[in-house]
């Protein structure tokens, strides 16, 4: 659906976006994330055609964004951060205004109105004032509007943005609905959600693209995935000694703690789980052993390992 090759965005001798290159799959639901002024809403504005790329190439749909603009726009629904709304419009009446610009007329309008006011849950509200409407239900507009065309392509940035946890919820649960239709590229700094909802992340940052894979593989990968925390009553120095001689094993600290506990932290390595070899190592040595668990790590963490500057 996406395909994005060696793709540049130069403001003069700063590169906002540096060589970029990755691909979404049709039916996807991707995050793409980064640290502010990464390069996120400059890519963002190249694939919608609000700025034209400094040098090489990306494809939605099968069309070229820069030789075949107008053609990808039919294909894309894209929802800004702050979506601009007429608040004087009732909520009807913007979305058959919407739908006229895309082309859409008569009974097709009707129809794509209807059914855009049912999947956003709009249906209630639909004579309402766009300025009377809450926050959650003026995001809600705005992805009825970016679906109003029927697109194949789904550009949301930073949809849930300023929504209370309800709100977040309830448009969390939307747009993993639209997933089961619509191919989605999520930007967003809320990086639960992108747990919860995406199948598959991009980070990028300083206008080059970090990581892109799932966000199980990107856990299970980072340098903390290993880690390992484990309480015994034994002579600290021994443990440490012991364990470290565990082939998985980079590293044991340990803290002591009270009656002559002591808690180890062990990292190993990336897709490693050690935790039997050294559950079996406290019963051979007869080590009093209380808790055993293996640290499992967040997308949160993934990012700051990824784009962090120290």
């Amino acid at each position: 659906m996406i395909e994005i090759s060696s793709l540049c965005k130069s403001y003069g001798r700063h590169k906002a976006v540096d060589q970029i290159s990755f691909e979404v799959t049709r039916g996807e639901i991707v995050g793409f994330l980064g640290p502010n002024g990464a390069g996120k809403s400059t890519t963002l504005k190249m694939l919608t055609g609000f700025l034209p790329p400094t040098s090489g190439a990306a494809r939605i749909a099968g069309k070229d964004i820069f030789r075949e603009s107008l053609e990808v726009r039919k294909k894309i629904g894209y929802m800004p951060e702050n979506v601009p709304l007429y608040t004087d419009m009732r909520v009807k009446e913007y979305l058959r205004f919407r739908g006229g610009l895309r082309g859409l007329s008569g009974s097709r309008l009707r129809k794509r109105m209807s059914e855009v006011m049912e999947t956003c849950g709009l249906t209630q509200v639909r004579r309402k004032m766009i300025k009377t409407l809450s926050k959650g239900y003026r995001q809600r507009v705005g992805l009825a509007d970016a679906l109003i065309h029927e697109p194949d392509l789904l550009i949301l940035d930073e949809p849930t943005n300023g929504l209370d946890p309800n709100q977040i919820r309830a448009i969390r649960r939307l747009i993993k609905n639209l997933g089961e239709k619509h191919t989605i590229l999520i930007s967003t700094h809320i990086l639960s959600e992108v747990e919860m909802t995406c199948n598959k992340v991009v980070i990028i940052d300083d206008g080059k693209i970090k990581a892109a894979d799932t966000p199980e593989n990107l856990i299970s990968s980072m340098r903390r995935a290993g880690r390992v925390t484990i309480e015994l009553q034994a002579p600290r120095t021994e443990v440490e000694e012991i364990i470290s001689d565990l082939e998985e094993v980079t590293r044991v600290v340990g803290e002591p703690l009270q009656d002559g506990w002591n808690r180890f932290t062990v990292f190993a390595a990336p897709k490693t789980d050690t935790r039997v070899k050294i559950g079996n190592l406290a019963a051979e040595k007869k080590w009093p052993l209380r808790s055993l668990g293996r640290r499992i790590g967040t997308l949160e963490e993934v990012f700051i390992e990824l784009t962090r500057k120290d």
